[in-house]
């Protein structure tokens, strides 16, 4: 991609890093942004060469949310929506600088996990201009923040530190400033030594496991154990560890 692109894609080993690259508009969610992220989600997804992604934005934020004067001049931001329902099959972890609010805030709750800077910023802002979060943000903030603590940040549009967002399990890791990618980049790293078909799955079932009874958690984990256990990463993995090497994985 140019310099002028977006959002911008660089693989590192088999982690795919993806930039929002409008640091002018503070990443501001436009037509170009929306249509670029979900472009990279799907190559992070279609490509067996990565196991895992990061997201994170180019300049002193992560993501102000909408483009306001994008969205008055009837710019298509539904792809950005659809990624912000959807997400991606694979791990994706957030790298956040300054600050992620309003859709911004939302876009971060997709990921799986969030690694933020000291002192970021983190908050849904919708009610400060007469609007309510509608990009997930409502429904995703109880399970990451506790109830009391997502209902005083809807209704109150005030944000919470990185600190206090490690505290209550929304953040998995807090960086020194100017170093969220770096620890976010060594935490995928991480999950890319594992075996992809079972990082894929873990994943899965970890999502599916918020939402669904221990019947319905039971019969998603049930239709993946075949594809998974009965792979050849499956076999590979034994057949290392006895050999007292690394496991050399093909995602198959």
């Amino acid at each position: 991609m140019s310099d002028e692109a977006a959002v911008l894609t660089e693989a590192r080993g088999r982690v795919l890093l993806i930039t929002l690259n409008r640091p002018d508009a503070m990443n501001a969610i436009n037509g170009a942004l929306s249509t670029g992220l979900v472009e990279a989600i799907q190559e992070l997804d279609s490509n067996d060469a990565y196991t895992c992604g990061v997201l994170t934005g180019n300049g002193r934020g992560f993501c102000a949310g909408m483009d306001l004067k994008a969205f008055a001049a009837g710019e298509n931001i539904g792809p950005m929506m659809t990624f912000i329902r959807e997400g991606c099959e694979k791990p994706l972890i957030g790298a956040v600088e300054g600050f992620a609010l309003a859709g911004g805030l939302e876009l971060a709750l997709t990921c799986d996990l969030l690694v933020a800077a000291e002192g970021a910023k983190l908050g849904i802002r919708e009610v400060k201009v007469g609007l309510f979060a509608a990009g997930g943000g409502l429904q995703r903030l109880p399970s990451r923040v506790g109830f009391g603590r997502a209902m005083e940040m809807a209704i109150t549009g005030d944000p919470i530190l990185a600190e206090e967002a490690k505290e209550v399990g929304m953040v998995a890791r807090v960086a020194p400033k100017g170093e969220a990618v770096d620890v976010a980049l060594s935490l995928a790293e991480s999950v890319a030594e594992n075996a992809p078909l079972a990082v894929k799955a873990s994943k899965q079932l970890i999502w599916t496991a918020l939402d669904t009874t221990e019947e319905g958690f039971y019969e998603v984990q049930n239709g993946l154990m075949g594809s998974v256990f009965g792979s050849n990463d499956a076999k590979e993995g034994p057949k290392a560890f006895a050999e007292k090497r690394a496991p050399q994985w093909t995602g198959t």
